[in-house]
């Protein structure tokens, strides 16, 4: 049996633990969006020039807490939408993260296009200068993409004691934590 302050401490964890985890579960929360799609293709995941072909440049900074130190790079996210019914339209649009954001105010930022393709369509000068909205959206959905995994070489790698690789087109809803390299 453990004591009361033991047993108190997994609770707290284990909510913690199973709130993250939710998939399937509505998160709340504001967005904002990137007004150049250049400032998104030097993003933390590495991409490059490539973020503009991944899911139609519907891509988007994520929070720290999202983005997991990078382990979320190129993760699916579904049904961010605006929470302004007048502006907005309900169906919401599915995202690629491909970058960290930094501000404390937005779990994410939107590529312009993912942005305004949450307004209704007499909307979308209206949503542009609100700049942020309230948004709602499911986090991590399986990706589905239209090509196979592919591995990239990173430019870094010409010295001969460095092997950094990119994982490209990740399907489904799992990480990939860890990689093994046999000589």
């Amino acid at each position: 049996m453990c004591g009361v302050s033991g047993c108190l401490i997994f609770l707290i964890l284990l909510l913690g633990f199973s709130s993250m985890a939710c998939g399937r579960c509505v998160h709340r929360s504001k967005a904002g969006y990137f007004s150049s799609l250049s400032a998104l293709s030097a993003g933390t995941c590495g991409y490059g020039s490539m973020t503009l072909g991944l899911s139609g440049g519907y891509v988007a900074a994520a929070s720290s807490a999202l983005l997991r130190g990078g382990v979320a790079c190129g993760a699916c996210f579904q049904q961010v939408r605006c929470r302004n019914t007048r502006i907005c339209r309900g169906g919401g649009v599915k995202v690629i993260l491909t970058d960290l954001n930094e501000s404390n105010d937005t779990d994410l930022v939107l590529s312009r296009p993912a942005f305004v393709a949450m307004a209704r369509h007499s909307a979308v000068g209206e949503l542009e200068k609100l700049g942020t909205v309230d948004v709602e959206y499911k986090s991590r959905i399986p990706c589905e993409h239209t090509k196979n995994l592919s591995i990239k070489v990173e430019e870094k790698s010409r010295s001969p004691n460095v092997l950094a690789i990119k994982f490209l087109y990740q399907g489904g809803q799992t990480d990939i934590g860890a990689v093994d390299v046999a000589q």
